[in-house]
C-alpha cells in the first residue's frame, strides 16, 4: 500500500515523502480500513512542525480520521463486517491506503454520504460533541462563546449551540469567515484581527458575562475567556493550543504560551461555580473507549437527521498533501479540509 509518510520536521514540501508500505493486520478489537479519504487537522499541522509532543517518532504516518470500508476484522469485534462503509477516528495512521484502529473508533456511515461530510465526523465533529455533550450541558439562552468558531470543530459547536437555543459569540479571523459565521447563525460574529472578543462580549454583556467559552487558542484567548465567565455556572473548555504555533525559538514560545494561560486559582473558581476543563481525544479515545463511540454514534445520527452539517472548505488529492497542509495552516480553511486516493 501506499502511505505519506513524514521523514522530517518543517515546510510541507519537504516534510513528506509517499512510500510503500505493508498492509496492516487487524488485532484484536481493531478493523482494517481500506482508505477513500482522510482529513486534515491542525494538529497535524503542528506535529509536521515538530510542536506536537504525542506526535510518534520519525519517519512516521499522521492522521486522525479516514472515511472507507472495513478491509479485515480482527478476533472479538462483533457488530461490524467485511465491507461496511464506516468513518474512523485514528491513532495516526490515517494518511495511508490501508489502517488500523479499534472497532470502538468507527462508526458505520450510509454509502451515499460525501467523505468530507464523513471525514469532519470523527475528530472535528467527535470532539465537538464530547465537548458540548460529555464535558457540559449547554441550555436555551446560554450566551456561549466559540474561537475560531469557522474552522471544523468551531462549525461544529456553533450548530450545536444553535441547536440547544444559545445566543453564540464567535471568532474568527477574516470578514469572509464572519459572513460564514453568520450564514451558520452566530449572533455575535468578532474578526480578533480588528476587535477584541473579551471587550467585545463585555461592551454586550456587561457584568453577566458568559456561560460557556470553548477555546482551541490557548494562551492569553483562555485567560480573557475566564475573566468573562458568569458567577454561578461558568465553564471553559479548552480543547487546543493553536497559538503554539510559531517561528519563535520554541521555548520562549512555550513560556509565552504558558504564562498566557494565567494562574488558575481553584478556591475562587469553586466560590464562583466556576469549571476549567481540558480536552484531549487521544486520552478519551485510550482511556474511555466507550464514550468515544458513543459520541461518533450520536455524531452520525444527527448528520443523518440533518441537525448536524459539517462544511467542506478544501478538498485535495493525496499528491497534493504539501498543498492542503498550507491551505489548513496559513488559517485559509473554512470547516473541513479533505484529502482523497
Amino acid at each position: 500500500m501506499k502511505a505519506v509518510v513524514l521523514t522530517k520536521f518543517g515546510t510541507s514540501d519537504k516534510a513528506f515523502d509517499i512510500q510503500e508500505r505493508p498492509i496492516p493486520k487487524a488485532k484484536a478489537g481493531e478493523v482494517c480500513i481500506k482508505v477513500e479519504a482522510f482529513g486534515l487537522n491542525f494538529a497535524d499541522v503542528m506535529a509536521r512542525q515538530g510542536l506536537y509532543n504525542d506526535c510518534p517518532p520519525l519517519p512516521t504516518v499522521l492522521g486522525y480520521e479516514v472515511v472507507g470500508h472495513i478491509h479485515e476484522i480482527g478476533t472479538g469485534v462483533e457488530g461490524l463486517e467485511v465491507g461496511q462503509r464506516v468513518t474512523g477516528f485514528t491513532r495516526f495512521g490515517g494518511y495511508a491506503e490501508y489502517v488500523t484502529t479499534v472497532a470502538t473508533g468507527v462508526a458505520l456511515i450510509p454509502d451515499d454520504m460525501d467523505v468530507g461530510v464523513a471525514a469532519a465526523i470523527p475528530t472535528q465533529y467527535g470532539t465537538a460533541y464530547f465537548c458540548a455533550e460529555e464535558m457540559v450541558n449547554m441550555h436555551e439562552g446560554d450566551h456561549v462563546l466559540i474561537q475560531a468558531a469557522a474552522g471544523g470543530v468551531g462549525t461544529a459547536l456553533v450548530q450545536m449551540a444553535k441547536n440547544r437555543g444559545c445566543i453564540v459569540y464567535g471568532t474568527a479571523g477574516s470578514d469572509k469567515k464572519l459572513e460564514y459565521l453568520r450564514e451558520q447563525g452566530v449572533d455575535h460574529p468578532i474578526n480578533y484581527n480588528t476587535s477584541d472578543f473579551e471587550e467585545y462580549v463585555k461592551k454586550h454583556r456587561g457584568d453577566a458575562g458568559i456561560d460557556v467559552a470553548f477555546d482551541s487558542i490557548g494562551g492569553q484567548s483562555v485567560k480573557k475567556a475566564r475573566r468573562l465567565l458568569t458567577k454561578g455556572g461558568g465553564r471553559i473548555v479548552c480543547y487546543g493550543a493553536a497559538s503554539r504555533s510559531t517561528k519563535k525559538i520554541q521555548l520562549f514560545a512555550d513560556i509565552k504560551l504558558l504564562l498566557g494561560f494565567g494562574l488558575i486559582k481553584p478556591i475562587p473558581m469553586l466560590m464562583n461555580s466556576q469549571a476549567f476543563i481540558g480536552v484531549n481525544m487521544l486520552r478519551v479515545g485510550d482511556h474511555r473507549p466507550n464514550s468515544l463511540k458513543r459520541c461518533l454514534v450520536n455524531v452520525v445520527k444527527q448528520v443523518n437527521e440533518g441537525k448536524l452539517n459539517p462544511t467542506v472548505g478544501g478538498r485535495f488529492s493525496v499528491d497534493e498533501i504539501a498543498k492542503a497542509h498550507d491551505f489548513l495552516g496559513g488559517r485559509k480553511s473554512i470547516g473541513k479540509v479533505v484529502v482523497t486516493w
